[in-house]
C-alpha cells in the first residue's frame, strides 16, 4: 500500500535527521530578542489570526526608586514577555523539542529543494493556469470529501461534493475548469479522514511533525491510512504518471504558500508561528464540521417530529 510506504520512509528520514543533530540546530524556547506586541497569521492562508491584541503582556515594572530599568533588567523582561507570549500554545504539544528537530529538517529540505522550484513554478506558469493545475488537483479531493462527509453524517453535503466532482470532470476536463460553480453548485471545503475522527469524538491529539508531511497531529498521522483508498491517484495503475502528479502537487501546494515567507521570516519564533497558525485552522475546520454535523441532526428531528420548517 502507498500510504505504508510512505510511513516506512518517513520513520527511516525520521531516525536518520534524528541522529544527525549537528546538521540542524534547536531553536531555544525563549528568545533574547525584545517581544513583539504582534505576532499575526494571513487570514487568507490560514483562515484564522493569532489574536495578539487579546494576549496579556505583562507590564515593566519600575524600580522602587522610580529609576528607569537597567540594560540587564530590559534583557530579562523580554525573555519574559516572550514565555508568557509563546507559553500557552493553542495545542498540545508535549513533543516540542522532537517537533522542533522535524520543523528543522523540513525547513532545510524546503528551502533546498521546495522553495526555489515552487518560485520557478510560480514564475515559468501565468496564473490562469496555475489555476488551472488548483482546480485540478482540488477536483481530485472531492471523492475524499464526499465520502468523509457521509461518515460524519452528512449525506446531504456528501451529495452535493460528488455531484460537483462528475460535472466538473467531464464537462469541466478533469477538473481544469470549473462549471459546477457556473451551475450553482458551492464548493466544499476539503475534507479528510483526520476530520472524521474528531467528529466521531477524538478531538484532542499532540502535536507533531513528520518529516516531508509536515505539522500533523497524531489523528492526522493514523488517518494517513484511511485517507489513502479515497484517492482516486491510488486507482493509477501508472506509477510513473502517479509519482510526477504527487510532485506536481507538492509543488503547487508549496507556491500557493509563497505569499506566507515573508511573515514567516518576520516571526518571533517560525517554530511557534507555523504550529498555532496550523493549528488553529485544523480547530476551525473540526467546528465547522461539528456545527454541520448538528444543523443536519437538528433538521432530521424537526423531520420526523413534523414541525414545520422557517423560523
Amino acid at each position: 500500500m502507498r500510504a505504508v510506504q510512505s510511513v516506512v520512509i518517513a520513520a527511516i528520514v525520521l531516525m536518520v535527521s534524528a541522529c544527525s543533530g549537528h546538521a540542524i540546530k534547536s531553536q531555544p524556547k525563549t528568545s533574547s530578542l525584545p517581544a513583539q506586541s504582534a505576532y499575526t497569521v494571513p487570514a487568507a492562508s490560514s483562515a484564522t489570526a493569532v489574536p495578539s491584541e487579546q494576549q496579556h503582556m505583562p507590564a515593566v515594572p519600575d524600580d522602587v526608586g522610580g529609576a528607569p530599568m537597567q540594560p540587564a533588567d530590559t534583557a530579562a523582561q523580554a525573555e519574559q514577555d516572550a514565555q508568557d507570549l509563546y507559553g500557552t500554545p493553542v495545542i498540545r504539544d508535549p513533543w516540542e523539542r522532537f517537533n522542533r528537530r522535524m520543523h528543522g529538517f523540513n525547513s532545510v529540505l524546503d528551502r533546498a529543494v521546495l522553495h526555489p522550484v515552487a518560485v520557478g513554478y510560480d514564475r515559468v506558469l501565468p496564473d490562469p493556469v496555475q489555476s488551472g493545475v488548483s482546480r485540478f488537483f482540488g477536483n481530485l479531493r472531492l471523492p475524499a470529501t464526499a465520502i468523509n462527509q457521509a461518515l460524519q453524517g452528512r449525506p446531504g453535503h456528501a451529495g452535493r461534493s460528488l455531484g460537483r466532482f462528475l460535472v466538473n470532470s467531464t464537462v469541466g476536463i478533469a477538473g481544469v475548469f470549473d462549471p459546477a460553480t457556473r451551475l450553482g453548485m458551492t464548493r466544499p471545503e476539503g475534507e479528510d479522514f483526520g476530520q472524521t475522527l474528531a467528529s466521531w469524538g477524538w478531538r484532542d491529539s499532540r502535536y507533531l511533525v513528520m518529516p516531508l508531511l509536515g505539522p500533523r497531529t497524531v489523528r492526522d498521522t493514523i488517518a494517513i491510512v484511511g485517507d489513502e483508498p479515497m484517492s482516486p491517484l491510488g486507482y493509477v495503475d501508472n506509477a510513473g504518471v502517479v509519482d510526477k502528479l504527487m510532485a506536481l502537487q507538492m509543488v503547487e501546494g508549496r507556491a500557493r504558500l509563497l505569499p506566507m515567507d515573508p511573515i514567516r521570516e518576520d516571526a518571533l519564533d517560525d517554530y511557534v508561528f507555523v504550529r498555532d497558525a496550523w493549528a488553529q485552522r485544523r480547530q476551525r475546520q473540526i467546528n465547522q464540521d461539528l456545527r454541520a454535523r448538528r444543523a443536519v441532526r437538528s433538521l432530521s428531528r424537526k423531520q420526523s417530529a413534523g414541525a414545520p420548517f422557517g423560523p
